[in-house]
């Protein structure tokens, strides 16, 4: 064992040390291991810090864009949706189906993202159905981690293994080259984990329902809002076709606009009504209506409008992407004191509508518009989210109170999921095809995500994980080190040493070992970059074919089921369902044993050695 390499193992050995100690993080790591493996003379500055050019880290920073496209547009949140409404409440079909969903959506997008959308939607479906949180969050976080052995850009292991192939005169592996042992080891992980879940114990967090915002079906109650929505449709013998609101003056018959869907050739956008606003032919309005029921009636043949049923259960909660509520109180020092609620002009001033007024705990009367308003009156007040969001930041005559819970549910880019699904098509098709690198395609799809306003440039670069990206710029040069002083050959004649002639199945269950039980100590990606070359080397040592090897260094990365500091997809559902540190071991231990015999069968025999 040369100096040069005993240096370069103690840097190591350093960097193991300070990521089991989470002190400094683990970019902070990646980065003072940059700095000082120049210093040993063994590497140049300009090949540590080569990783920021690599393709596999241009990559993975693309990949996080196009995925960041997917959760601003809503296409996962849909997909927590279906749960919700086809688990019927039987929490066997819902662990198989969020397993399922977790593991697709996870092969195309961060799965550190996948878990960070699928938390919420698990905590809203066990609060439906009444399951512990502590049941559903290790399958979801398993799920997510087993979408890293489906595509080649599901997890950045991944891309690393195949960028070492590359990098040694090989071919990398195509973007479903992982999908056959992907597939069987999330079927074995979904039967497994329909057994294992009675293993966790039911550990349900403290009740926060005394401080949870309000819901938008609170104040529908609470402001007696029920019965005063309807949609309409604007035929084309409609007297109302061609005319501006201002010169209709439906507010005196107690009608407010709410909003206008009008239909496009490509779609049906969502108009911001005002008083210059002209209405037309085919219109669809969403009005509340606060006159009397008979009233109401007498408008609707008068106007010659065609009511319909209302797709939300009640006040419009189909458009609560688009539409929402806020409560808001009328200061002391506010202007509008002593004004009516007319006279107060809040949708020409504030773009918002009055629903509801309470003064103290009592509610205002059916001619709400000349109620005046007193210091302390609490508004409900209805309009686009945007214009509340002005209202929020800008106190001016009246203060926000409440905010529903809803409002944590918008999407800033709602309606564009389908130009965000085909997107992410044409980028896996551009991939799988080969017509362009896969760099390449990412870059088409980060583009044309911009295009279609699926992401803003704010939230491109925020989405990017920095730090994952740091630390694997900052470990790949552990790898030119290690292969430039012979480290990586001590390792392969160790390994091979350790099996001695045995088949090279022997070999792969010996590599798929230390690289899981590495993985307990530095995060997956470290892992990886630290593995492949070994791997690799021992592949042409013993003479057999690189991909098998690389391909189980791969699959071994993945399978961090067994602490929750393995994997950041670990340690984000530790708080939400509640876990200990001996739970994942109970559960992931004998996960990752079944894995490892899995991939041990498979492997060989779809990429002979």
């Amino acid at each position: 064992m040369t100096t040069d390499l005993m240096i370069v193992l103690a840097l190591l050995g350093a960097a193991i040390v300070m990521f089991v100690a989470n002190r400094p993080r683990m970019d902070a790591v990646g980065l003072l291991m940059m700095a000082l493996l120049p210093l040993t003379g063994v590497i140049t500055m300009n090949e540590a810090i080569a990783g920021f050019s690599d393709p596999a880290v241009v990559l993975l920073a693309l990949l996080f864009v196009v995925g960041e496209g997917l959760v601003r547009t809503g296409t996962a949140q849909r997909i927590g949706d279906i749960l919700n409404a086809r688990a019927g409440g039987d929490e066997t079909r819902l662990l198989v189906m969020l397993m399922v969903s977790a593991a697709v959506l996870g092969a195309f997008m961060s799965s550190t993202a996948v878990v960070a959308i699928f938390i919420p939607i698990v905590l809203r479906l066990c609060h439906n159905t009444g399951a512990s949180p502590s049941s559903l969050m290790m399958p979801l976080s398993v799920a997510a981690l087993i979408s890293g052995m489906m595509t080649l850009v599901a997890t950045a292991p991944n891309l690393v293994v195949s960028a070492e192939l590359v990098r040694q005169g090989h071919a990398g592996f195509s973007f479903f080259a992982f999908a056959p042992f992907g597939v069987p080891v999330l079927l074995l992980a979904v039967g497994y984990m329909l057994f294992a879940r009675r293993l966790l114990p039911d550990r349900r967090p403290p009740g926060t329902d005394a401080r949870r915002p309000p819901s938008l079906r609170d104040w529908v109650e609470t402001y007696a809002l029920a019965g005063r929505a309807f949609r309409v449709r604007i035929p084309a013998d409609s007297p109302l076709v061609g005319r501006r609101l201002d010169q209709l003056e439906l507010r005196k018959d107690g009608i407010n606009i709410l909003a206008i869907e009008r239909r496009s050739r490509f779609d049906t956008g969502v108009i911001r009504p005002d008083g210059t606003t002209e209405l037309r032919a085919g219109d669809l309005v969403l009005i509340d209506a606060r006159s009397a029921p008979e009233r109401s009636r007498q408008l609707q043949q008068e106007l010659r409008v065609e009511v319909l049923p209302l797709e939300g259960s009640d006040y419009f909660f189909d458009r609560t992407q688009q539409i929402g509520m806020v409560e808001a109180i009328v200061p002391p020092d506010s202007p509008l004191i002593g004004s009516t609620v007319l006279e107060a002009r809040m949708r020409a001033e504030y773009r918002l509508t009055v629903i509801g007024l309470r003064h103290g705990r009592q509610p205002a009367g059916e001619d709400l518009l000349q109620e005046k308003l007193r210091s302390g009156d609490t508004l409900l007040l209805t309009g686009f989210w945007t214009d509340i969001a002005k209202q929020e930041a800008d106190s001016k005559g009246l203060v926000v109170l409440n905010m529903p819970a809803e409002r944590a549910d918008v999407l800033p880019a709602a309606g564009r999921a389908p130009a965000a699904v085909a997107i992410l098509v044409l980028t896996v098709g551009l991939m799988i095809s080969g017509w362009v690198t896969n760099v390449h395609a990412a870059l088409i799809g980060c583009l044309l995500m911009g295009i279609f306003r699926c992401v803003d440039l704010p939230s491109a670069y925020g989405s990017i994980s920095w730090k994952s990206l740091v630390l694997i710029v900052g470990m790949l040069p552990f790898s030119i080190a290690l292969q430039r002083t012979g480290g990586v050959d001590l390792a392969a004649d160790a390994v091979v040493q350790l099996a001695g002639a045995a088949s090279p199945r022997v070999l792969l269950a010996v590599i798929f070992a230390i690289t899981a039980m590495l993985g307990l100590f530095i995060s997956n990606t470290a892992t990886a970059v630290l593995m492949a070359p070994v791997a690799l080397a021992i592949a042409k040592e013993t003479g057999a074919s690189p991909y098998p090897f690389a391909m189980i260094v791969a699959l071994a990365a993945s399978t961090a089921f067994m602490t929750p500091v393995s994997s950041p997809v670990n340690t984000l559902v530790v708080g939400p369902g509640n876990y200990a540190f001996a739970d994942f071991v109970k559960v992931g231990v004998p996960l990752s044993l079944a894995v490892l015999v899995v991939c041990v069968a498979i492997v060989p025999v779809v990429l002979p050695p």
